[in-house]
């Protein structure tokens, strides 16, 4: 099998990920996963693509990700994660499908606009 290249996107965060077979090593951006996802919710993010496949510990997962905040970091990931499984093997779709995996987020921050204080809040009013 070769290396299977996908990205995931999720608000400002792009991940590039890099699929191929081996141990179940994850690494992100040079750093082990548990190390630059520090806490166990981004972990299970990261991991719950593999863990409703069956595949943990198949493949080895290089990570390139950039933008965004930790949160946004890891839902991209998720993301491209299911998305190369998906196109290693389609039964995969089945299992990521329902749980809404192979779906692109698209809510997106609100632009501030003009004459305002932020996107939807307006300064003061002072009627006198």
């Amino acid at each position: 099998m070769d290396v299977i290249h996908t990205i995931g996107r999720r608000k400002t965060s792009v991940a590039r990920i890099f699929l191929s077979e081996g141990k179940g090593e994850i690494t992100v951006n040079k750093k082990s996963f548990a190390d630059y996802f520090p806490t166990p919710t981004l972990q299970y993010k990261v991991t719950q693509p593999l863990a409703l496949t069956g595949t943990e510990g198949n493949y080895n997962i290089k990570v390139t990700v950039v933008g965004g905040g930790t949160n946004g970091q890891a839902e991209a990931v998720r993301l491209a994660v299911a998305r190369a499984l998906c196109k290693i093997n389609e039964e995969h779709r089945e299992a990521l499908k329902p749980e809404g995996l192979l779906t692109r987020d698209p809510r997106m921050v609100e632009r501030k606009k003009f004459g305002q204080k932020k996107a939807r809040k307006k300064f003061q009013f002072s009627k006198r």
